[in-house]
């Protein structure tokens, strides 16, 4: 843990990537390109903190995008290999798109129909290879926020609306349907995928299996993931394969430093009232709904309850016990809070943006990005 002396220097509030954690996430990676035939590309939607791009690049081989804004970024921070995919298009879009994108992938076969006969970059004229998301009718996830082969669902093309031939001008296919998930997830998508879309294979040049593939996680079985991918890939050797992943990459990666404003008293815990909303900085703390990890806290009832600086009624956390009592001017670090914060984040009430730096590989601290309230201002108007 950093120590308290660098601590002091970070302002407060503060996102803080640490760079050794990193490097040693991207060893995972490097050690799958090594042993398995599949590339990995960072998912922005996940993290997209464009300062530690140069870092990360060295390990993985492109990005992959969800709009024109996330396409420009990866393209013009990152570069490499770009995937891009989005639920629906819009028109205005896709010129551009077409000319970033090395693979372009659609949600729905009429949406890619209507692309084709009126956009005059569309391939085959275009180098972009062009793919199609699907359904593979199974997930693990168990958060219906998150499940996206939940019925009903409108991500990706069923099985039975492709029948045995592609429309001309497919490419490839995109199946995204884990989250946080294990090797054993990974390899029952496979079997699903093989089921269900097996005919259609031969057809393709390539399988992005999408993101979820959680192989930074201590307890995720690297070796099985590996052989899963290279038995795949036996059977079915022409195919390309890709890995998405966003919440791996920088799992365990960083903090969010915040500060004890107040404390309210009442007769079941007091109320620690913090300069960090959990609504506008730690959405997925109350969508998910978790608890993170506190230095030196447990969740425990009858404690702390974390009080966010926003007006809303339920921007808290709770309960913690702290190994030390909190008083006013604290610091409060929430561990594990790269993934799906930064790029989630708003400015709702107006409260105070968390600053963006890194603590480097020497320990010292650099800050990258403050926000005030002309960022606040230009959002609006």
């Amino acid at each position: 843990m950093i120590n308290d002396a660098v601590l002091a220097t970070i302002p407060s509030p503060c996102f803080v990537l640490d760079e050794v954690r990193l490097e040693r996430n991207l060893q995972v990676f490097d050690r799958v390109q090594r042993s398995a035939p599949v590339r990995v590309l960072l998912a922005l939607k996940g993290f997209a903190l464009f300062h530690s791009f140069p870092m990360i690049r060295q390990s993985l081989v492109g990005a992959s995008a969800s709009s024109l804004w996330e396409a420009r970024l990866a393209a013009e921070e990152f570069g490499g290999t770009l995937h891009v995919y989005s639920p629906a298009y819009r028109d205005q879009d896709l010129s551009e798109l077409l000319d970033r994108a090395s693979h372009l992938t659609f949600n729905s076969l009429s949406q890619w129909e209507r692309t084709r006969s009126r956009e005059p970059k569309a391939p085959p004229k275009g180098s972009t290879s062009i793919g199609l998301r699907i359904n593979p009718l199974y997930s693990p996830v168990k958060t219906a926020l998150y499940n996206p082969c939940q019925p009903g669902s409108r991500l990706g093309v069923l099985p039975e609306q492709l029948g045995d031939r592609l429309p001309d001008g497919i490419n490839g296919f995109l199946s995204h349907n884990l989250c946080e998930s294990d090797s054993f997830a990974l390899e029952k998508t496979l079997q699903q995928i093989e089921q269900h879309y097996g005919h259609l294979l031969p057809q393709i040049q390539w399988l992005n299996l999408g993101g979820g593939h959680l192989m930074t996680h201590e307890t995720y079985d690297v070796d099985h993931a590996i052989a899963v991918l290279c038995a795949f890939h036996d059977r079915y050797p022409h195919l390309q394969l890709f890995l998405e992943p966003g919440s791996a990459i920088v799992w365990q990666t960083g903090f969010l430093l915040s500060t004890v404003l107040d404390l309210i008293p009442t007769l079941d815990l007091t109320h620690a009232m913090l300069d960090v909303s959990f609504t506008a900085h730690m959405p997925d703390c109350l969508e998910m709904p978790y608890h993170p990890e506190i230095v030196g806290a447990t969740v425990s009832e009858n404690g702390y309850r974390l009080g966010g600086a926003s007006c809303l009624a339920g921007d808290f956390l709770g309960d913690y016990q702290f190994d030390q009592p909190l008083s006013v001017g604290d610091r409060v670090v929430f561990e594990d809070m790269m993934h799906y914060t930064m790029v989630k984040t708003t400015m709702f009430n107006g409260v105070a943006h968390p600053a963006i730096g890194c603590l480097k590989k020497d320990g010292s601290f650099e800050l990258w990005r403050e926000f005030g309230y002309e960022d606040y201002r230009s959002r609006i108007g």
